[in-house]
């Protein structure tokens, strides 16, 4: 098994290079989604952040109320922290054993690990490659106005909020350039399968 880091900032075209190689053939697990997994009802790991944070985290129907959870831990670092504490090692278990499923089934996979805080866990996993997905930061808030409705302070804050470019790109073995036409970063990314391919 071949398991590659793929990060990216907010709108950097990560998700397009990630649907791309799952076209391939690639596996590709998506950190996000898992994140999300691991926090519904009946997960120990919502019962921890409930325990922690209190009921007014929780929805009436039991779920994570995710604007109530945001209001307390945005601008307080200790309450961050205490929420990475709980939610991160379950994602890395839950992440970890997605990827033994994957070499279970096929051991020459190809595994995608589709993270944008790959840079904030860079040590958690021995990648094979690490990939980065790079566009201008001004291309990126362009792409969140006009695709994803953004107002332009509130782009400007998500892209500051992440890892800045320069830590991206010092941990990258390719950089997929998304800065160009959506038919250009495809090619670079077939170009990148046929590399991990041997084709």
């Amino acid at each position: 098994m071949q398991l590659i880091g793929l990060t990216g900032g907010i709108a950097s075209g990560k998700s397009t290079i990630a649907r791309r190689l799952a076209e391939h053939g690639a596996v590709v697990v998506d950190a996000d989604r898992i994140a999300r997994e691991v926090v519904e009802p009946g997960e120990p790991a919502l019962a921890a952040i409930a325990q922690r944070f209190g009921p007014s985290v929780l929805s009436a129907d039991g779920s994570l109320d995710r604007p109530a959870l945001g209001a307390i831990v945005f601008g307080d670092p200790d309450a961050l922290q205490a929420l990475n504490g709980i939610t991160h090692p379950a994602v890395l278990r839950t992440s970890t054993a997605r990827f033994e499923q994957a070499a279970a089934q096929n051991p020459d996979a190809v595994v995608v690990y589709d993270v944008p805080l790959l840079v904030e866990s860079a040590n958690a996993y021995p990648f094979d490659l690490v990939v980065v997905a790079h566009a201008a930061a001004d291309t990126r808030v362009r792409r969140l106005v006009e695709l994803r409705g953004m107002e332009q302070a509130e782009a400007e804050r998500r892209i500051r909020s992440q890892a800045t470019d320069e830590e991206r790109l010092a941990v990258a073995d390719v950089v997929i350039d998304t800065d160009g036409s959506l038919e250009q970063t495809l090619a670079q990314t077939d170009a990148l399968w046929e590399r991990l391919s041997g084709s």
